[in-house]
């Protein structure tokens, strides 16, 4: 069984997500929270494997208790689940070491699959939210790389030096599912469909 927190600050929000997971054989609700601080102490009141985490809510946000729970609980994964589609936020989401990124108007179905995808240590993501950093590409003149953040940046940087995620991963300090949100929003950000073609692009653009 797949354990799953509930993190939002709406109440009806919570019921229906619930009623949602609950008919689902391989997923058990074992907690549910109404902000960041409530969700970080369901880490030892209930050890989820998954946390549903919406991002906009009163004291401690989504990005933040995204934050503590993947620094204090590395084997936890973070979905966000959320109304905003903006790039900043995605790109917050995934570097405060969230797993994948999912809108409230997605089908119900792509919850559950998401959590099956977060826990099997996929980064699933929203196609609305693939499009917004694939669209971050337009007007970029001089090229894509002023498009990727730091960070990314670097991994971009680590995978055309042929490392593995887990060798990005020790190298940066990171957690290895926190390379692979960086790499998904990295292929969506340069339109590339996999790791080769994306080494390919950092080693002719990431020259510095």
């Amino acid at each position: 069984m797949i354990r799953v927190a509930i993190v939002d600050d709406h109440a009806v929000v919570r019921g229906g997500l619930e009623q949602l997971l609950a008919a689902e054989d391989d997923i058990e609700v074992v907690g549910t929270a109404s902000d960041g601080e409530q969700a970080h102490a369901l880490l030892g009141a209930a050890s989820p494997d998954v946390f549903l985490m919406d991002l906009s809510m009163p004291g401690v946000d989504g990005i933040e208790a995204t934050r503590r729970i993947v620094a204090d609980s590395p084997g936890t994964h973070v979905v966000v689940l959320t109304s905003f589609a903006d790039r900043q936020r995605i790109l917050d989401a995934l570097e405060a070491g969230a797993a994948g990124y999912i809108l409230k108007d997605a089908d119900p179905r792509e919850v559950p699959a998401a959590v099956r995808a977060a826990a099997a240590g996929n980064s699933p993501l929203d196609p609305k939210a693939a499009r917004v950093l694939l669209d971050a590409r337009r007007g970029a003149g001089q090229g894509l790389a002023p498009q990727l953040t730091a960070r990314e940046r670097e991994v971009l940087r680590l995978v055309g030096e042929g490392m593995a995620n887990k060798q990005i991963a020790r190298r940066l300090g990171i957690a290895e599912r926190t390379v692979k949100a960086h790499l998904t929003s990295v292929f969506q950000t340069l339109g590339v469909v996999d790791r080769t073609q994306a080494a390919l692009w950092a080693q002719h653009h990431l020259t510095d």
